[in-house]
């Protein structure tokens, strides 16, 4: 499990490097995904580092509660909401997750299918 100090979303929220930036405020940063799996591709982070959803704690409720309300944000923004959009979180290894820092996608602008993967 990757630390604050080497953690690539990190970097990316404190602009050590470099993104498309999409949202920010104190407590998020949104940024487009750089190998897209939809036209629309955004990729949700808290600036505290949290490795997965599986490690937020009863403190971190209001910050989940300000996650969605930015995915919803962002996805109006985005002109998604006529069309629908997906939001995910992977969890783990055997849930796809490659990077250890709580992220959400928000995919959309084409018909996804389903299941995901």
């Amino acid at each position: 499990m990757s630390d604050k100090s080497n953690c690539l979303f990190c970097k990316i929220a404190s602009g050590e490097i470099p993104s498309e930036k999409v949202y920010s405020d104190d407590r998020v940063f949104a940024f487009r995904d750089i190998n897209p799996e939809a036209p629309v591709h955004i990729l949700l982070v808290p600036r505290e580092h949290i490795p997965s959803l599986a490690h937020m704690s009863k403190g971190n409720e209001e910050l989940a509660a300000h996650m969605l309300y930015c995915v919803r944000k962002i996805a109006t923004d985005e002109g998604l909401n006529g069309g629908g959009y997906r939001v995910v979180t992977n969890v783990g290894s055997n849930g796809g997750q490659t990077v250890n820092h709580l992220h959400f996608h928000i995919l959309g602008g084409r018909a996804l299918t389903w299941p995901p993967g």
